[in-house]
């Protein structure tokens, strides 16, 4: 079962993610334009304008203007979570929605949550970019005889 089915992370979360992990595997120091991150996670440009805005006053990325400008992250990928990012873009929210009166899974449901929580808070995008970049070099073909 997917994280986003426990968490109901929305579109704009999903695309956010995207763009943080494609600016943590851009060369550090060089900006990267809008439209490079849209076209390589498939993001509709506009929409994405939005997103790293928001991204950017929250601190998590930085943009330079210009011919060669484009966006940065605003601190080193180490220190960005998974949980900062979407908590950011979901208002603080991370677990599913309070229900009116607790139910008989109340305590079963905190304990996903709980867990759900600990894996996005501990996740940073500096270990996402290192286990998506082992990954390709798995897939490069090596041609020596």
């Amino acid at each position: 079962m997917a994280i986003q089915t426990l968490m109901n992370v929305s579109v704009k979360c999903e695309y956010a993610l995207r763009a943080v992990l494609d600016l943590t595997l851009a060369p550090p120091g060089h900006p990267t334009r809008i439209a490079d991150i849209a076209m390589r996670q498939a993001i509709p440009q506009k929409f994405l304008e939005t997103i790293l805005a928001d991204l950017k006053k929250a601190g998590f990325l930085q943009s330079r203007r210009g011919a060669e400008g484009g966006y940065l992250l605003g601190k080193p990928a180490d220190t960005i979570t998974v949980g900062q990012v979407i908590r950011t873009l979901e208002g603080g929210r991370t677990g599913r929605a309070a229900l009116e009166a607790p139910g008989p899974l109340e305590e079963f449901w905190d304990q996903v949550d709980d867990a759900v929580a600990g894996v996005i808070d501990r996740t940073t995008f500096a270990e996402l970019g290192r286990k998506w970049r082992e990954r390709q070099m798995r897939y490069v073909p090596n041609w020596e005889i």
